[in-house]
């Protein structure tokens, strides 16, 4: 056997050994949008029936590639962030200039991280999460939000909001919104316990945990 045969041999026996090399795809997603409209809904006292006094806001927030089609859907692509239990005081109305945590402790200025929710067998989605809603619908996700911050700041007619988030995969959220922030007064219609308002996607989007959606 000659140099060659052995050396070609040797780089056999070495592919074989080591199999074949698969390279790691990873999707990549916009973990810093510019949110450009969205609204607040205000349910007032929503846990008084468990005795906390404090108001409740839900903060809906999306990209500019987003829209409400004339199904009253939400359809395009882009980043949908959901809070949907942001405490404040029971003399506030409106979000207060401030840092708001995540935290379970639903006390004013914490906002209530997402989390599974789980009923007999069905498993439920509640508390704060975004949709990346992609072109590829195969890549589309809901992640949940399980820390970090944001910060609100009344600039005259607009607001200022910066967010720093932890997502439950660990990835970091950030992100921004300067814009007016309507707030709609839903508090006569609250009752304890029931969903609050939320937009139906024009295309249904998988949630990272394998979960549904609770609406």
């Amino acid at each position: 056997m000659n140099k060659f045969t052995l050396i070609k041999l040797l780089v056999l026996v070495s592919l074989v050994s080591c199999g074949t090399y698969e390279p790691t795809f990873k999707y990549k997603y916009n973990t810093n949008p510019k949110y450009t409209w969205g609204y607040a809904d205000f349910y007032g006292a929503y846990y008084s029936d468990v005795q906390n006094i404090n108001n409740v806001i839900s903060l809906s927030l999306f990209s500019d590639s987003l829209y409400v089609n004339n199904n009253r859907n939400l359809a395009g692509t882009g980043q949908y962030l959901f809070l949907e239990d942001v405490f404040v005081s029971s003399t506030d109305t409106i979000l207060p200039n401030g840092v708001y945590k995540v935290s379970k402790d639903k006390t004013p200025f914490t906002v209530y991280p997402g989390e599974e929710f789980k009923v007999d067998d069905a498993k439920y989605v509640i508390g704060s999460y975004i949709y990346f809603i992609e072109k590829n619908s195969n890549y589309s996700v809901q992640k949940l939000i399980s820390g970090g911050s944001f910060t609100v700041t009344n600039l005259s007619d607009t607001r200022l909001l910066n967010f720093n988030f932890v997502l439950s995969d660990s990835t970091r959220l950030q992100g921004s919104f300067t814009a007016m922030l309507p707030h709609y007064d839903l508090s006569p219609d609250k009752v304890a316990g029931i969903p609050r308002k939320k937009l139906s996607l024009a295309i249904p989007v998988q949630a990272s945990l394998k979960t549904q959606l609770l609406r």
